[in-house]
């Protein structure tokens, strides 16, 4: 196996989180940029890294990437490049694109060229004029960022944050890869209660239990590069067979998942049974102001309403306030996400750590409160 160039994509502000992963898989020569964590290893990247990534959106393969400040650079350079060594020649590929900053704007002729590049490299090597198209898929990109073109192939097709156990949501979830996130960039600990108030379908707590549980997030579901021919299916039989013998069994988490919505809650039960952690999710109908904070230590990760509605604002800043009220426990910390900037005010406290981040489109901020870390017994 040779060494390959691949692409950890991610939601801007999670790059550090990603590049944690991508160090914990043991791939290397890695490097951190705007949206994306690149990394060279051989094929077993492949499945190794779909099935174990948790915060990053897909994992894409690295073709080639050059300055190309007109359509004839972008063809040649795009011809030159080893697309036979993937693409068989029954092999079904399409081309998407985007351009910032960059002399070939237009984002359709870049296709264009691309596609005609990638087919007249293909008609050399298998020597015909016309491809059936019957075989697997192959996602081609082509990315223009201040002139530079970035060349890549989708490993994975829908996107790493479909796990396959969330089939039904309430309105505006939290994607999977965002909430793992959220754990990610806590201090939470598998030995630690977590509680989240406002769970919702249950993302948060379920992504939680995978994590104490060490279950790969992409065990439950199937991947495009699944059916290339480059990637020997013994590679993703290894990688599944050691996923599921890393999996701690025995280990039995505590953690708490209350919405004042029954119906969330069976959907959160529901999610749970079908990602394999009902076992170590509480999953309780219970109304925020009801709610009082289990033992002594523990951790508090939530995405609550954000009152993006007009009409909303003012019912959402009370339970802000009542927040603020409830959570004074000092040995528990505290981690919410929401697009209030006002959110530090209405808690009446200040964070001691806040990081910008993108729920989807909407810009929101981690407000990160830290608290005392747990005793140590002295006798162990």
């Amino acid at each position: 196996m040779s060494d390959l160039n691949f692409i950890a994509t991610t939601t801007f502000g999670l790059e550090a989180t990603v590049k944690r992963e991508v160090t914990k898989l043991g791939f290397k020569n890695i490097s951190v940029l705007d949206g994306r964590v690149d990394f060279s290893s051989d094929e077993s990247a492949i499945p190794k890294g779909n099935l174990w990534l948790r915060s990053s959106d897909r994992l894409l393969l690295k073709m080639g990437e050059f300055t190309a400040l007109s359509f004839e650079e972008l063809f040649e350079q795009t011809k030159a490049l080893p697309w036979e060594e993937w693409i068989p020649k029954d092999g079904k590929f399409t081309v998407t694109g985007k351009s910032i900053n960059s002399k070939l704007f237009s984002v359709p002729d870049c296709q264009a060229i691309v596609k005609k590049a990638v087919v007249e490299k293909l008609k050399q090597k298998y020597n015909i004029e016309w491809f059936k198209e019957t075989g697997a898929e192959y996602t081609i990109q082509v990315a223009l960022l201040k002139d530079v073109a970035t060349l890549t192939i989708d490993t994975t097709g829908g996107g790493l944050h479909k796990r396959g156990y969330r089939e039904t949501a309430v309105v505006a979830p939290l994607k999977e890869t965002l909430a793992a996130s959220l754990i990610e960039l806590s201090y939470w600990k598998k030995d630690r209660t977590l509680l989240d108030p406002f769970c919702g379908s249950g993302t948060i707590p379920i992504e939680a239990a995978l994590m104490a549980k060490n279950i790969a997030p992409g065990l439950k579901r199937k991947f495009v590069s699944e059916d290339w021919e480059r990637v020997p299916e013994k590679l993703w039989k290894q990688a599944k067979m050691e996923a599921y013998a890393a999996i701690d069994v025995d280990f039995k988490p505590e953690i708490l998942g209350f919405d004042m919505d029954p119906h969330a809650i069976e959907l959160a039960k529901h999610n749970a049974r079908k990602a394999g952690v009902d076992d170590c999710i509480r999953f309780e109908v219970v109304n925020f102001r009801d709610i009082e904070l289990p033992n002594e230590y523990g951790v508090v990760i939530c995405n609550p309403p954000y009152g993006e509605r007009i009409g909303e604002r003012r019912d959402v800043e009370e339970l802000y306030r009542l927040m603020g009220k409830k959570f004074t426990d000092k040995t528990w910390s505290y981690y919410i996400i929401t697009s209030h900037e006002d959110f530090e005010k209405l808690f009446n406290r200040k964070s001691n750590a806040n990081r910008k981040l993108f729920n989807g489109k909407i810009k929101t901020y981690y407000y990160q409160y830290f608290g005392l870390i747990p005793k140590r017994n002295k006798d162990v």
